[in-house]
């Protein structure tokens, strides 16, 4: 493990190059499986199913992995500046190379347009995840901030259940529950945890103030998510607003 994360270390931009194509390998087998009617039926569906099921297998894969490095090894959540295993490293890693994949997709398949908050995030996270690998620091907060792939999970199996056309099953409503309690205990909290952190230590953190922009503009922006969330699972509404490629709500 140490002589892999020591290669990765010395190539950080190849290594993510190489994951990206593995998660590219992985959307190509995903493909193979059969797809629900509703699906199969729309194009657009179709191509939204299958960027979901991988950014199913991304989070299912980064979102324990993060947890085990925090339980593992505490100092993460303590020192999210300095702190780093070679475990947690290589999660970033991985992660920074799912969204690289993600991003292309997304733009390459011409859905730019429907996802541009989407994209916004994924320039964020891409570039202070690099910031993380390049430099060896913050690898830490990459591993918190990846604390909110648990909650993707319960998000997108929603919206994998919206595409079928399965809203009215019983696993959609527990799903639903699920999900506010991911939202507001992995995501939210997260994310206020590492606004705190910003804030706390501003001016003993390296580049601080692009990490403080890139934080506040999540915030804003998971905050919206939330929002649509609520309203369309929980509060009656009669508009239906263009929805980004993900957090679609309505």
């Amino acid at each position: 493990m140490d002589g892999l994360v020591l290669m990765l270390k010395n190539n950080p931009g190849p290594s993510v190059c190489l994951f990206s194509l593995i998660f590219r390998g992985i959307h190509g087998l995903l493909q193979r499986l059969p797809l629900p009617k509703l699906v199969h039926q729309d194009e657009f569906r179709s191509w939204k199913w299958k960027n979901l099921s991988v950014s199913m297998v991304h989070s299912l894969l980064t979102g324990t992995w993060a947890l085990t490095c925090a339980a593992i090894w505490p100092e993460t959540l303590h020192d999210l500046r300095a702190f780093h295993t070679p475990l947690s490293y290589l999660l970033v890693c991985v992660s920074t190379g799912y969204f690289v994949q993600d991003a292309a997709d997304i733009i390459l398949t011409g859905h730019g347009r429907g996802s541009w908050e989407f994209l916004i995030h994924h320039a964020l996270v891409i570039s202070a995840f690099l910031y993380a690998l390049y430099t060896q620091l913050y690898v830490g907060g990459a591993v918190v901030a990846l604390f909110v792939e648990v909650n993707s999970v319960t998000l997108h199996l929603r919206l994998l259940l919206k595409l079928a056309g399965a809203t009215s099953s019983t696993l959609y409503h527990v799903n639903k529950i699920a999900n506010i309690f991911t939202f507001i205990t992995f995501r939210l909290c997260s994310q206020f945890y590492l606004t705190w952190y910003i804030l706390h230590n501003y001016s003993r953190l390296e580049h601080a103030a692009f990490f403080l922009f890139a934080i506040m503009v999540m915030n804003v922006m998971i905050t919206v998510y939330f929002y649509r969330l609520l309203r369309a699972d929980f509060f009656k509404h009669t508009t239906h607003g263009h929805a980004s490629k993900r957090f679609v709500a309505d």
